[in-house]
């Protein structure tokens, strides 16, 4: 049975507007001239000052406050949805990007980094396959094991597989003993390790290119064939016994093997643009005071198109307006508001990561004075969501992709959020504190003798931190420092 009936809900939207305020805050620094040049290539009304400038005499557009309403350059138009008025705009004064840090306006800041341009590793390998006299057959072997390697060099796919790739993609017929002499050919190539098809295996490949008429690499390739397992658990002791070695001999071994890479297919995949940070603020100290300014990239210099604005004027003087004319007003209207919008959105960012910024860095300035972590006061999300009166999820976007330069490095925001650990004095301290002693006093063990999770949990206490061992734990494992029993050197 069919039935209508009437009702009413309450639904929170957001707004294409918001939509792309949030999507333009949680683009670091690095990211927002590619996202501000998609824009401009999408939209016609958009246009950049610093590059319009270059072309277009000073004289036709005249200076305007920008805290005026814009004048009525259209009395005594006919009234209509279009309004020419909220488009206009000074194309000179840029004037929400004038108080912030200009160092970045400098033409070498402008420059990219030069990359320089060299083989990857799999041209490389084919060069060295292209160097030998090979039949045409071993040459298309050749070609499909290195096609078969992954990117850290080693080969996954078993030899059966690659016969039946070789038959079915390339119409060659090879027995897998031909494929296995032909993978040992590609195991003597660079860099030494290429083509193996285990850890072990990597390693001895790399050994055996030695002088194998060295003991320590005769050790070396004994402990790899035979001991790997209680190599890489640093069973030290097992070793000498096992292998009648002194300290002093095993630590040749361990040392000779430790120069050896276990990943030869990296050596030559450096991406330079990852290593690249831009940060999106600077803090400098004036006289013991902090003076916090945002990158001058995040002020870029927009405005809406003269000749877009123009073909507004045009449809108000119109006399008559046909079908035609209204929907190419309509048009430019969607571009003029999308312009306007992207340009709203702009300055709001800015205003925000100037906000959250400088509470986070009120809430820290005794760190951000003296660059000491034990000064890291806790701090969550929270607590600067409530100073600057937004929401919680718009600081996550702030400080997740967002770095500071300051005197004593650059720093990821989301580095200053820590949790509060409560001493036995009943004061709060930050976690960031408690890594630091943890990190300290591992880094003075005797390495003979770590000092296990237990252990650090009993120094912990007797400085004032009473915390469990998992919690140490933890916090081992978030600095990346592995277990006592990893840590063991000889």
């Amino acid at each position: 049975m069919l039935k209508q009936n009437l009702q009413q809900k309450l639904l929170q939207k957001l707004s294409p507007q918001q939509i792309q305020f949030i999507k333009l805050l949680q683009v670091p620094t690095v990211s927002l001239d590619t996202r501000i040049k998609e824009e401009l290539e999408e939209n016609p009304a958009l246009e950049d000052i610093s590059l319009t400038n270059l072309n277009e005499p000073e004289e036709q557009y005249p200076d305007r406050d920008p805290d005026d309403d814009f004048s009525n350059d259209n009395e005594g138009g006919e009234a209509d949805e279009f309004n020419i008025d909220d488009y206009l705009q000074d194309d000179n004064l840029n004037d929400y990007g004038s108080r912030y840090d200009q160092n970045g306006d400098d033409e070498d800041d402008k420059k990219e980094m030069p990359i320089a341009i060299q083989s990857s590793f799999f041209e490389n390998l084919q060069a060295q396959l292209d160097l030998l006299p090979l039949s045409d057959k071993d040459f298309m072997i050749g070609r499909q094991i290195i096609g078969s390697l992954d990117d850290d060099g080693y080969l996954r796919r078993p030899i059966m597989s690659l016969t039946d790739d070789l038959a079915f993609s390339q119409n060659v017929m090879a027995e897998d003993e031909e494929v296995e002499e032909m993978l040992k050919v590609i195991q003597t190539f660079d860099p030494p390790g290429v083509g193996a098809r285990s850890l072990q295996e990597c390693l001895l490949i790399q050994l055996r290119k030695k002088d194998v008429n060295d003991p320590i690499i005769k050790k070396a390739i004994l402990v790899v064939e035979d001991y790997l397992d209680e190599f890489t658990r640093k069973h030290y002791d097992k070793l000498e016994k096992s292998l009648n070695m002194t300290s002093e001999e095993l630590r040749g071994v361990v040392n000779e093997i430790l120069k050896l890479n276990p990943k030869p297919g990296d050596s030559n995949e450096v991406n330079t643009k990852q290593l690249q940070v831009i940060p999106d603020f600077h803090i400098t100290n004036n006289d013991g005071t902090l003076v916090l300014t945002l990158n001058s990239k995040n002020a870029p210099e927009l405005k809406v198109s003269r000749s877009y604005q123009e073909m507004f004027q045009h449809y108000e003087k119109a006399s008559q307006k046909d079908k035609k004319l209204k929907e190419a007003v309509q048009f430019v209207k969607q571009k003029l508001d999308s312009a306007k919008w992207f340009i709203d959105a702009i300055k709001q960012r800015q205003q925000t990561l100037l906000k959250t910024m400088n509470a986070i860095m009120l809430y820290q300035y005794d760190f951000f004075l003296t660059g000491d972590e034990k000064n890291l006061k806790p701090m969550i999300l929270k607590d600067i969501a409530d100073k600057i009166g937004m929401d919680i999820s718009t600081v996550s976007r702030v400080a997740n992709s967002k770095y500071v330069q300051t005197e004593h490095g650059t720093f990821l925001l989301k580095s200053f959020f820590s949790e509060a650990i409560q001493t036995e004095s009943g004061e709060e301290v930050s976690n960031k504190e408690v890594k630091k002693i943890l990190q300290e006093h591992i880094g003075k063990e005797d390495k003979r003798h770590p000092l296990a999770d237990e252990k650090l949990t009993e120094i912990l206490k007797e400085n004032g931190y009473n915390i469990a061992r998992r919690t140490v734990a933890k916090y081992r494992e978030q600095m990346n420092i592995p277990v006592a029993r990893l840590r063991k050197e000889l």
